[in-house]
């Protein structure tokens, strides 16, 4: 992986070949983090031979860019109630995965359809295949599938506008939800990184809004969560599940997670292979 992240600043008495060796190391974390998604802080000490300081400051500047989260002896890039990895990260995770789930969306596309398409790397590859239905006219805030589809023949593509996140890839803001209110689409796929119960959740406030925006200007809306962010929550509530005409997830969730998605009569897909 080369997921780059800003260079730290030099330190007094630190030399050109220290600084190098210092992001080759970072690096080196965020590797073994996307393969593992958590790593231990004296693991990691011994595999570099430096101390655990040095790790500590290491984990510090990752964290700090937004790229993982440390929690006690080491850090992850998994979710927390207020965490989600980096866009980039989460792109080089599970494909086997998402590439089912998005085949099971399309079955819900018809040509000449207008679909809205959030943020997310789900949701990214789910845009970019939107091409195998076209004629179609696609509204996104997903910076991924604008640049997929920009020059895709015979795909109508409204961007829309916003504030830019890097994190995730995506526009947000009052000018993407003023964007929204004035128009309308036959669907809206929405992800989501946590769901409890029966309700879906989000760590960041921006991100909410747009989606919210997307389920009331959408006649359809359908919920794209992998099955291992089932019995997870988040800072802010986004929907109740109830609020979403289909869910599409990647393998059945926990037995609990089912029934009481069953008991509420709610249609669950499970993409197959």
């Amino acid at each position: 992986m080369m997921l780059r992240f800003p260079q730290a600043v030099l330190q007094t008495g630190a030399t050109e070949e220290d600084q190098v060796k210092r992001e080759e190391r970072r690096q080196a974390i965020m590797d073994l983090l996307v393969g593992a998604r958590a790593v231990d802080l004296d693991d990691l000490a011994d595999r570099f031979a430096v101390s655990r300081m040095t790790i500590h400051r290491d984990l510090d500047d990752l964290e700090q860019a937004g790229l993982l989260r440390k929690v006690r002896g080491g850090a992850t890039i998994e979710a927390g109630t207020q965490f989600e990895s980096d866009f980039r990260i989460r792109a080089l995770q599970d494909s086997d995965a998402k590439a089912r789930m998005a085949r099971a969306a399309l079955e819900l596309v018809e040509p000449g359809m207008t679909v809205m398409v959030n943020d997310g790397s789900m949701a990214a590859l789910l845009g970019a295949s939107l091409t195998d239905k076209a004629p179609v006219t696609v509204i996104t805030n997903n910076a991924a599938v604008i640049d997929r589809l920009k020059d895709a023949p015979r795909v109508t593509l409204i961007a829309l506008g916003g504030t830019y996140s890097a994190k995730f890839n995506g526009f947000f803001g009052v000018v993407t939800e003023d964007a929204l209110s004035r128009l309308r689409a036959d669907l809206a796929f929405i992800s989501t990184p946590a769901v409890a119960g029966l309700r879906a959740f989000h760590m960041d406030d921006a991100a909410v809004r747009a989606k919210r925006a997307m389920m009331a200007a959408a006649d359809r809306a359908v919920l794209l969560v992998n099955h291992s962010r089932f019995g997870r929550s988040a800072l802010h509530a986004l929907a109740d599940l109830t609020d979403f005409d289909a869910i599409i997830t990647d393998a059945a969730p926990a037995p609990e997670d089912r029934a009481a998605i069953d008991r509420a009569g709610l249609r669950l897909t499970i993409a197959r292979d």
